[in-house]
């Protein structure tokens, strides 16, 4: 029987969660300063940086201000970004979300280029698995964001090096929750799902046809696109 991983929310985001449904429900309204860090944390009953981590959170889904020696103000905001979920990915400070995507592209594009290389016809049919779930996924992104993670990890698994394949194993729980809000922003803002799926296809055809340059090119191509795509909406 699958069973649906359980995830549980960390303690900064629960207050983020609580924060936001004040401005949704207009409790607090755009130009309304906050408490202070302190008096926040002591309503919350929480420690301070648990305050400032959901503060940081806020600040780069563009939902508050923070004014050096004022505080800390509700930004105006479009109500159509309270659709997406809160989870750490949006919840990382905007610079760790840069650094993630960097890292991906240094290690996917010469994971991808070994791949081609030295894949044999078991990991192509691990590869394209993923990519036919993702292409069938009929507006069910929970299974199609899983599959992403899938198509990622089993390039990982196609260079058939163990270093190679734990260290892309090492940042899959980060890399997983940017993947699924990543494909939620895209889908919700901008409908480029067909995108993703046609630059997907090519990495693959890449590394079917042993073309490990492109192979290299087209996850940078893709990474690139992607982190374009999230940071024109998040910045």
């Amino acid at each position: 029987m699958p069973y649906k991983r359980v995830r549980v929310k960390k303690v900064y985001e629960q207050v983020a969660d609580s924060l936001i449904e004040l401005i949704k429900t207009g409790e607090l309204k755009p130009g309304d300063k906050l408490d202070s860090v302190e008096k926040l944390a002591k309503s919350f009953e929480v420690g301070s940086s648990t305050i400032r981590e959901a503060l940081s959170g806020l600040r780069t889904m563009g939902l508050v201000e923070m004014r050096h020696g004022e505080g800390t103000y509700v930004n105006s905001f479009d109500p159509t970004k309270f659709q997406l979920p809160v989870t750490s990915a949006f919840l990382m400070k905007l610079e760790d979300v840069k650094e993630l995507y960097e890292v991906r592209k240094i290690l996917e594009m010469g994971t991808a280029a070994q791949a081609a290389c030295v894949r044999e016809e078991e990991d192509l049919l691990a590869i394209e698995k993923a990519l036919i779930v993702m292409e069938h996924a009929d507006g069910n992104e929970e299974l199609a964001s899983t599959a992403d993670l899938d198509f990622h990890v089993a390039i990982a698994n196609a260079t058939h090096n163990k270093l190679l394949m734990n260290l892309m194993s090492s940042v899959s729980a980060l890399t997983s929750e940017t993947i699924q809000e990543t494909r939620k922003v895209l889908l919700y803002s901008e409908n480029q799902v067909e995108d993703l799926q046609i630059e997907h296809r090519r990495i693959f055809e890449a590394i079917k046809m042993k073309q490990p340059e492109q192979a290299r090119q087209a996850m940078l191509e893709h990474l690139q696109n992607v982190q374009e795509r999230l940071f024109k909406y998040v910045e």
